[in-house]
């Protein structure tokens, strides 16, 4: 049972690890920038993690863990921001190659949507430390991508995200009690609305939404700047 959270993280990105070689996907090939946007993204997170679980919104049953741990978390909530990301991250990138940049009707409704669902949310967990920053720091950042970048990959990344639903209520209902006799990860209903899909707090769905955009955010900045430089390395120069 020590191993269950270990488990949990190597099993969702062993499969798309190994498939990122694929010849028709080499994702490997594209590792530099996927690797700088999930270790640029787990470092926020960490930070809040750790932050959280120090003053009690969160924390984790001894029974599932390994013992080892880093930054006061376990080993495996470090992994976590590791290997989920990259399992996401992989099919966000299988979709881009079959989907290329597309562009849904619906995007904007889609963001206003989000951003309403944080405002109302927020407000009516005003005072919980897991509400009210989840939903804020998503707002803010939709609203600085929406307003600021403009992303052109930001209707891919809505697309997929809805395919990602299905392995995010697996793995989190697994890790807040959808199986085992406790949850790996126990959450203080104080610090939170109390309203929950299955074991899964609904703070978790933004929360969850909110790590995979930072980290397509990064990884589309850094295949874009990957691609700049192999344009001008191309260009041929006068004699």
């Amino acid at each position: 049972m020590k191993l269950l959270y270990l488990l949990v993280d190597l099993g969702a990105i062993s499969v798309p690890l190994v498939a990122s070689f694929h010849p028709k996907i080499r994702l490997d090939k594209h590792w530099k920038a996927l690797w700088s946007a999930i270790l640029i993204s787990a470092v926020p997170f960490i930070i809040w993690d750790s932050y959280f679980t120090k003053i009690g919104v969160w924390g984790f049953a001894p029974e599932y863990l390994t013992g080892a741990g880093l930054f006061g978390l376990p080993i495996e909530e470090i992994l976590f921001f590791i290997c989920i990301p990259y399992a996401c991250m992989f099919t966000y990138f299988c979709f881009r190659l079959w989907k290329g940049q597309m562009h849904l009707k619906a995007e904007q409704i889609v963001t206003w949507i989000f951003i309403g669902l944080c405002l109302v949310l927020g407000l009516a967990g005003a005072g919980r430390y897991y509400t009210s920053s989840a939903m804020s720091w998503l707002a803010i950042f939709l609203i600085y991508l929406k307003w600021q970048v403009k992303p052109t990959w930001l209707g891919l990344f809505y697309y997929s995200h809805q395919f990602l639903l299905i392995p995010f209520f697996i793995v989190n209902g697994i890790l807040t009690g959808t199986g085992p006799e406790k949850p790996v990860v126990w959450y203080n209903n104080a610090e939170n609305l109390g309203v929950r899909i299955l074991t899964i707090p609904i703070e978790d769905v933004f929360y969850g939404m909110l790590l995979l955009l930072l980290n397509a955010f990064l990884f589309e900045y850094f295949l874009q700047k990957a691609e700049k430089k192999k344009a001008i390395a191309k260009t041929p120069r006068r004699a």
